[in-house]
């Protein structure tokens, strides 16, 4: 990998070949998650199994995220961006395709963690991508890219149980295996015909590729405040997506209203993935960007703590623009880097890392739930992760680039 421009004479049509990879790429690295919540009840049904496997299930997704996440900079470095873009979607169609085939909960966890482990991967690589192919669009192939992740991350959702209803529920889980498998033709087209394109050029003195090989973002100020950026924000809107029904229905809503509410703050982050990219390559600092999403969390966690049903449209509004972070530190993943080998080892330890500590959100606030019988000490946890997450963003947005810290 090299932050050189890419000079292959044979075809201008590699940059849309590779736009193409990303973006239906980018469309699967939600699909096994959000295909399988809304048939959780279904499927314990069918496989005998109660709320206690139901959650390591809803856990998976994270932990794969964190441990692949850690994973895939040094498999990029072994096999190439491309080629560990292929194996993500490879691994993602596959385990999909196993999942629903599965006769027993072994096999659907099995197929399920085959999955999200090249979900995980396809994290990781396509920041590195998009700064390898298009170091001058960083902006606007993010914006599209992370459109699409989101598209992705709620279409499963929306028609997992009318597919099911219509056909089954293995052919709702199981048809996603398709648009993975699709998103894989062009990495396997690049690299069949097109691979003196991705060949490196010849060996040249980079101290910031040599630094990042060595996976050394662990000592940065920059990869820390990244991780802890992304991680706070996924702990939360993990922690919502969860909670948010039981929260509504307790505070005397229905239960159709609760999963109305939660389409919503899920809806919501379409407005960060098409605005953050495209303003953060315009800003030398956009830690306002942090502040403001902070005050939306803190102001929707007062009004569904104390005022739930006083205006929940409101609250649930602010609570799905609280999480425009998460584009932001994807964003800043490029805008933070010199090259992509940069980029990559930026982007595996601030999701492996993140995923990791937002492994615990969900759990920990239904704990804390059962525990006092109520929701202040719940939103009392969140109301600590946003203030991590300020000073993660504080440390994530200062105009200095993760090589020159090590």
């Amino acid at each position: 990998m090299t932050s050189r421009p890419i000079a292959h004479p044979a075809s201008r049509l590699l940059p849309a070949l590779v736009l193409a990879g990303i973006a239906l790429s980018a469309f699967n690295l939600r699909t096994a998650v959000t295909s399988l919540t809304p048939l959780l009840d279904v499927l314990g049904t069918v496989f005998g199994f109660g709320s206690t496997t139901a959650g390591l299930l809803g856990m998976l997704p994270t932990a794969a995220f964190a441990v692949f996440g850690v994973i895939t900079p040094a498999l990029i470095r072994r096999i190439g961006l491309e080629r560990t873009a292929l194996l993500a979607m490879s691994l993602a169609g596959g385990g999909l395709v196993l999942r629903s085939l599965a006769d027993s909960v072994g096999v659907l966890g099995l197929g399920a963690a085959i999955a999200l482990a090249g979900m995980g991967i396809g994290n990781v690589v396509l920041p590195p991508l998009v700064k390898r192919w298009f170091p001058t669009r960083v902006g606007a192939i993010s914006t599209l890219y992370i459109t699409v992740l989101q598209l992705g991350t709620m279409l499963p959702a929306l028609l997992a149980v009318p597919l099911a209803d219509a056909t089954s529920w293995r052919f709702a889980l199981g048809i996603w295996s398709l648009t993975a498998f699709v998103a894989a033709v062009p990495w396997l087209w690049l690299l069949l015909r097109h691979r003196e394109a991705l060949a490196p050029p010849a060996p040249i003195v980079d101290p910031h590729a040599v630094a990042a090989s060595a996976g050394r973002a662990w000592r940065s100020p920059i990869a820390w405040g990244m991780a802890l950026m992304f991680g706070m924000t996924s702990l939360i809107t993990y922690a919502m997506f969860t909670w948010l029904p039981l929260l509504l229905t307790e505070a005397g809503a229905s239960p159709a209203f609760g999963g109305t509410m939660v389409a919503l703050f899920s809806t919501l982050g379409l407005l960060g993935a098409l605005g953050m990219p495209s303003i953060a390559v315009r800003m030398r600092n956009p830690f306002v960007i942090v502040l403001l999403c902070a005050c939306c969390h803190l102001t929707a966690f007062a009004g569904l703590l104390f005022a739930p049903m006083a205006a929940p449209v409101l609250w649930v509004i602010l609570l799905g623009l609280g999480p425009s972070t998460f584009p932001l530190a994807l964003t800043l993943i490029n805008l933070r880097t010199r090259t992509p080998v940069g980029s990559a080892a930026l982007s595996g330890f601030m999701q492996g890392t993140g995923y990791a500590l937002s492994c615990a959100g969900p759990l920990l606030f239904g704990v804390l739930h059962d525990a006092t019988g109520g929701w202040r000490w719940p939103f009392a946890m969140l109301v600590v992760a946003v203030a991590v997450l300020v000073v993660g963003g504080w440390l994530a947005c200062k105009p200095r680039w993760l090589e020159d810290s090590w």
